[in-house]
C-alpha cells in the first residue's frame, strides 16, 4: 500500500500549504500553455487527420481527472475541444489528448445557463436553440490545473480547476431571478452513454452513475469495444430546493452512437424530454440534471465532483479526500504545485520561446497512461470485478503504436516508477482477461484492436533492459511471447498484405530476443534473432525497395514509393520502409551499401515541405519514421540528423494552437520533441543507445530518479549554441573527449556531464 498512501499524503500536504508565494522568477509550470495544439481542424492542418487535438483543461499528472471544456460532441472531434470552434456545450471531466478515431469519454457535461431551461445543447449555427454558449478566445486562460472562460450568451464566467480524481468549477452569475446548473449525464465523446442512473443523496449533493459500452459509440464509434461505467459525487454550495431531472425516450432501433450527435431526428428526442421536479432518483436512456437558483450580479456558485471508475462510494471517497472543502483557489495552487514539481525533473537554459514549447511538451507527455484507480487502490479489473492494488498505480489509456517511439523512453528516464506502473497494469489485464497476452492500444481495460505491431513488447524490453523491473519478470516474458505468437510474422515470415506489420513484428521479435538473452535464455534468443531478419522477406530488388507480400507469396501490385495504402498503414512504402531500428547495418546491405543508404535518407527529406505538415516524404505529422531523422548518424554525414531535428523542432512545433503539426497522440509527438530538444534520442526502445544530436537549449539537466538510477542528476551542457551555431565540433563526457554521436542509458542515469561545443560548421563526428 506504499504507493497508495504516499499519494494521498503528498495531495494532502499539497492542500495544506494554503499560503503559496509567488516567485518573481518564472518556474517551469509557468511556461506551459495549454491551448498549443488544441485544433481538430482539418483545414488548418491541410490534412483529413486534423492538428493536435489536445485539450485546454485542466488535469494532474497522469490522473484520473481532465475536467475541459467541450465545443463539439460528435465527428473527428476526440478531445471535446477545437479552438477553431465558436461555442461551448459545457465541461465535462474526461478526456483524451491528441486522438482521432472519434475518440471516447467526455463524460458528466457540467453548463451554467440563465433563463428558460433548455434540454437540447443547440447546435453550432444556431447556439441559441439549446443550452451552449457562443465564447471568445480573448476571454480564455488556458493554464497547468486552471481553465477560465466568459461564456458570451449568458455572461457567465466559468473558472475549472482538478485534483487527481475530482475536478471543481467556479460559476460567476450575472443578475438573474434564475440562474442555473445543469448536467448532460448522457454525454460521450464518440457517441452517447447507454444508460445512466442519478439520486438526491442530501440538499446539497447528488451520486450516480453513467454505463457506457460500444453499443452507443464511444472509441473508433463502437469498433473499440470499449466498455466502462463513470461513478460520480457531486456537491453543490447551493441547496436543492429547485432541481429536477429531464429524461428524453429513446425508441428502440435509434442508433446513439456518435452520428446520434449530429441527427436532427435525435435532436428532436432531446428537446422533447420530459422534465422530473425534485425526484428522488431516476433511471434512463438519456438523463439530465438541473439545479435552479437566483443570483445577485458577481454572485459565485460551485460544484465539486469526485470521479470513480469502480463505485459511488469510491467517487465520494476521492472527493472527499482531494476536495474537502470549497475552497478554489487552494486547490488551483496546489494543482499548479503538482505540475511544477512534475516538470521540474527537466531544468532548460534556453530562450522563453523555446521554454513555452519545451514545458508544454513535457506536459503533454505526462497526461497519460492515467490512473484508473480510486485513492484507496481499488480498481476495475479486465475481469469486470473489483480489485486492490498493493504496490503499483493501476493505469489506462495506452496508444502503443504511437508512444513506444519517444513518450516510454523519455519516461523510462523522468518517471520509471509510472512505466513499473504501467506494465504492472499489463500483466493484471492480460491474466484478469483470460487473454495472456498485452493489448496494443488499451482503454479502460479494452483491447481495442487499434493500429498494429505488438508496442507493449517494445516498452517492456526497453524498460527491462534499462533497468525498470518491479513486475513479474517471467510472467511478463511469457506473455510477450504469447503476444508475438497471437499477432507476428509466423511461419510465413510476413504478414499477409502488410508492409507495416511485418516491420513492426520483426521488430518486437528483436525486442523478445534481447530479453530471452538478457534472463539466460541463449537458445532462445537465438530464435527470435533470426525472426527479427524478416523485414528481409519483404524487400523487392525489382523495385529496389520495401514491399507488400499477398498470401500465396507474390508481391502486391507496386503503384510507385510515395503511394499510400500499398500494405501501409498511415504511410506509404517510402515512409515505412526505413522501420529496420534493431538492424541497421542489415538494412544498409539491403539498400546496396552505405553510398545507396545515404543517397536514398538524402532523397527522403529533399521534399519536405518548410511547415512540415502532412507530405508523402518525411512525415512528421505521424509516427512510423520518427526515428528516421537520427538515421544520419549512421551515414556519411551525421550532422545532417544536427540540421534536421533542429529544423524539425523550429518549424513543426510553435506557442499557440498551430503548435503541433499532426495529431499529439497521447504525449508521442510532444516527447519526441522534449528529447530531440535535450540532445538525445533513441533509435531502437530495447536497446541502450541514444543518438546524440543538436540541443535546442544552452544546457539541460535531468532529474534522475534514485530509486532505479545510481546518480542524481545528468546535464547536458551545449556551448555556443545558438540558431547559427547548430552543428557539434566536439563531445567530452564527464570531461573527456569521445568521438562519437551516441551515448548509452548507463552512462545518463549513472549521473555525469554530457558537453558538446558547437559551431556553424559542420564536422565528421561518427
Amino acid at each position: 500500500m506504499k504507493n497508495i498512501k504516499y499519494c494521498k499524503l503528498a495531495w494532502l500536504v499539497l492542500l495544506n500549504l494554503c499560503a503559496i508565494e509567488v516567485s518573481a522568477q518564472k518556474e517551469p509550470v509557468d511556461y506551459v500553455n495549454t491551448v498549443i495544439g488544441a485544433s481538430t481542424s482539418r483545414e488548418a492542418a491541410k490534412s483529413d487527420h486534423g492538428l493536435g487535438k489536445t485539450f485546454p483543461g485542466s488535469c494532474t499528472p497522469f490522473g484520473l481527472v481532465q475536467l475541459s471544456p467541450d465545443t463539439k460532441t460528435g465527428g473527428d472531434n476526440g478531445p471535446g475541444y477545437s479552438w477553431h470552434h465558436n461555442t461551448i456545450e459545457g465541461f465535462s471531466f474526461t478526456h483524451l489528448s491528441g486522438i482521432g478515431w472519434y475518440g471516447d469519454f467526455g463524460n458528466f457535461l457540467v453548463m451554467p445557463t440563465i433563463g428558460e431551461l433548455k434540454t437540447f445543447k443547440g447546435t453550432e449555427d444556431k447556439p441559441e436553440e439549446g443550452y451552449r454558449s457562443r465564447y471568445r478566445h480573448e476571454t480564455e486562460i488556458t493554464q497547468a490545473g486552471y481553465y477560465s472562460v466568459m461564456l458570451d450568451d449568458y455572461q457567465i464566467k466559468a473558472e475549472l480547476t482538478s485534483a487527481p480524481r475530482a475536478g471543481i468549477l467556479r460559476f460567476t452569475y450575472p443578475k438573474s431571478d434564475c440562474s442555473r446548473i445543469q448536467i448532460d449525464l448522457a454525454r460521450r465523446i464518440g457517441g452517447t452513454s447507454d444508460e445512466q442512473f442519478i439520486e438526491k443523496v442530501d440538499d446539497h449533493t447528488i451520486q450516480g452513475w453513467m454505463k457506457c459500452t460500444p453499443a452507443c459509440g464511444g472509441w473508433g464509434n463502437g469498433d473499440g469495444k470499449v466498455e466502462y461505467t463513470v461513478f460520480f459525487y457531486c456537491c453543490f454550495d447551493r441547496s436543492l430546493e429547485n432541481y429536477g431531472v429531464w429524461s428524453a425516450g429513446i425508441p428502440e432501433g435509434i442508433s446513439r452512437k456518435n452520428d446520434a450527435n449530429d441527427n436532427p431526428e435525435y435532436m428532436r428526442y432531446i428537446e422533447n424530454a420530459v422534465v422530473v421536479k425534485a425526484p428522488q432518483q431516476m433511471n434512463g436512456k438519456h438523463l439530465g440534471f438541473y439545479l435552479e437558483f437566483p443570483t445577485k450580479q458577481n454572485e459565485q456558485v460551485l460544484l465539486k465532483c469526485g470521479i470513480s471508475f469502480v463505485s459511488t462510494e469510491g467517487a465520494k471517497q476521492n472527493l472527499k479526500q482531494e476536495i474537502p472543502d470549497w475552497n478554489f483557489e487552494r486547490i488551483r495552487q496546489a494543482t499548479r504545485k503538482l505540475w511544477n514539481k512534475a516538470l521540474s525533473v527537466i531544468k532548460v537554459k534556453g530562450s522563453e520561446r523555446d521554454k513555452i514549447i519545451f514545458y508544454t511538451s513535457l506536459y503533454h507527455s505526462m497526461i497519460d497512461p492515467r490512473c484508473a484507480s480510486d485513492i484507496d487502490g481499488c480498481y476495475w479489473g479486465a475481469d469486470k470485478k473489483i480489485h486492490q492494488s498493493k504496490d503499483f498505480i493501476y493505469r489506462t489509456v495506452f496508444s502503443g503504436w504511437d508512444v513506444f517511439r519517444s513518450q516510454f523512453p523519455l519516461q523510462t528516464l523522468i518517471n520509471p516508477q509510472m512505466v513499473n506502473d504501467e506494465i504492472n497494469s499489463w500483466l493484471q489485464m492480460a491474466e484478469l482477461s483470460g487473454r495472456n497476452y498485452f493489448p496494443r492500444w488499451e482503454l479502460m481495460n479494452s483491447y481495442t484492436g487499434c493500429m498494429l505491431g505488438n508496442p507493449a513488447i517494445s516498452v517492456l524490453a526497453d524498460a527491462y533492459m534499462k533497468g525498470i523491473r518491479g513486475y513479474d519478470v517471467k510472467k511478463a516474458l511469457e506473455y510477450a511471447v504469447n503476444t508475438q505468437n497471437k499477432s507476428g510474422n509466423g511461419e510465413r515470415g510476413y504478414a499477409v498484405n502488410s508492409l507495416s506489420k511485418t516491420l513492426e513484428y520483426a521488430y518486437t521479435d528483436w525486442c523478445i530476443g534481447q530479453m530471452m538473452s538478457a534472463t539466460g535464455k541463449k537458445e532462445m534468443a537465438k530464435v527470435y534473432e533470426q525472426r527479427s531478419k524478416a523485414y528481409c522477406n519483404v524487400w523487392d530488388d525489382s523495385v529496389h525497395w520495401f514491399r507488400a507480400r499477398l498470401r500465396d507469396g507474390s508481391w502486391m501490385p507496386w503503384k510507385g514509393r510515395t503511394v499510400h495504402d500499398q500494405g501501409t498503414t498511415e504511410s506509404n512504402p517510402f515512409q515505412q520502409g526505413w522501420f529496420v531500428p534493431h538492424d541497421l547495418e542489415g538494412l544498409k546491405k539491403l539498400m546496396g551499401g552505405q553510398q545507396q543508404f545515404d543517397k536514398e535518407l538524402n532523397c527522403f527529406f529533399d521534399n519536405v515541405p518548410l511547415d512540415f505538415f502532412w507530405n508523402n516524404y518525411y512525415n512528421h505529422p505521424n509516427e512510423p519514421n520518427h526515428h528516421v531523422p537520427f538515421l544520419f548518424n549512421y551515414s556519411s554525414t551525421p550532422w545532417r540528423t544536427q540540421f534536421w531535428t533542429r529544423a524539425i523542432c523550429e518549424r513543426a512545433y510553435g506557442t499557440d494552437v498551430m503548435g503541433l503539426c499532426g495529431n499529439e497522440d497521447v504525449g508521442q509527438m510532444s516527447a519526441w520533441y522534449i528529447l530531440a530538444a535535450m540532445g538525445i534520442h533513441p533509435i531502437c526502445p530495447g536497446n541502450s543507445r541514444y543518438e546524440i544530436t543538436s540541443p535546442v537549449f544552452q544546457e539541460v539537466e535531468i532529474k534522475l530518479d534514485q530509486r532505479f538510477y545510481p546518480g542524481k542528476k545528468f546535464k547536458i551542457v551545449a556551448h555556443n549554441n545558438s540558431s547559427e551555431n547548430i552543428y557539434i565540433q566536439s563531445v567530452a563526457l564527464n570531461g573527456k573527449k569521445i568521438n562519437r554521436l551516441w551515448i548509452t542509458h548507463d552512462e545518463i542515469t549513472e549521473g555525469g556531464v554530457l558537453e558538446m561545443y558547437m559551431g556553424k560548421k559542420p564536422l565528421l563526428i561518427k
